[in-house]
């Protein structure tokens, strides 16, 4: 159940989708916990540790954008958004079929089919495979160090779209210390944003990186021409 001191917070962030986070909650703390996508533990914790700190970042979000969420899991924050945005339309990006059949069933049970999808597979596989999938942006949480997250998600990105990387008290060192792989990937400067501020407590901490070039395979130059490049350009 939502806790009383959390209420407000959960109103401003759902609006008049409140129930839809409510039911998600539910299934996270039962289905979830059974498939072993939520740890015993998190059940009492579901609302400002995972559903409020994740619909905090919707406001980074344009309207009506494109949202692919890496290393999806149990939805975080992918589904979140989607239930607190209706305008957005998300693509959950995960390679674990128990997973991803958790997914799908809280999609079904939600009635969100026709705003988000499930795609099983590696962020690798829908940037580059038959049907390669690109989003404005791209979401991930706990998933990787920046400087693997940016090599795994800026090729999902469209041109000036972006990473949104939640991440914790270690996001500064990380902008710090992958700064420089990000720029060689094809990003521009980690942004660091702190969202949800007089909302949740914490706020949610977020790094943003934009797109700003294509680089590789990804712009249509083959590994081998990249390499006789940068060969000339030594």
């Amino acid at each position: 159940m939502l806790p009383p001191e959390l209420a407000e917070a959960a109103q401003r962030l759902f609006g008049d989708r409140l129930h839809l986070a409510a039911a998600y909650a539910e299934l996270l703390a039962t289905d979830g916990v059974v498939r072993g996508l939520i740890g015993p533990r998190e059940a009492p914790r579901i609302w400002d540790r995972h559903l409020l700190n994740c619909a905090a970042v919707g406001e980074l979000i344009p309207p009506g954008a494109t949202v692919l969420d890496v290393g999806s899991g149990a939805g975080l924050p992918g589904l979140v958004l989607a239930i607190a945005r209706p305008d957005l339309t998300v693509t959950l990006i995960e390679p674990l079929a128990r997973r991803t059949a958790f997914l799908e069933v809280a999609v079904d049970a939600l009635a969100l089919d026709g705003a988000v999808r499930v795609f099983r597979g590696r962020a690798e596989e829908a940037a580059a495979g038959p049907d390669p999938v690109h989003g404005d942006v791209v979401t991930a949480r706990a998933v990787a160090p920046l400087d693997r997250l940016a090599a795994w998600c800026l090729p999902l990105a469209a041109p000036g779209g972006c990473l949104l990387a939640l991440k914790g008290a270690s996001a500064a060192e990380e902008i710090t210390e992958h700064a420089p792989a990000v720029q060689r990937l094809g990003g521009g400067g980690p942004v660091l944003h702190r969202c949800g501020e007089g909302i949740v407590d914490p706020p949610t901490t977020v790094v943003e990186i934009v797109r700003e070039r294509v680089i590789g395979r990804a712009a249509g130059v083959s590994p081998k021409k990249a390499r006789a490049g940068r060969a000339r350009r030594r």
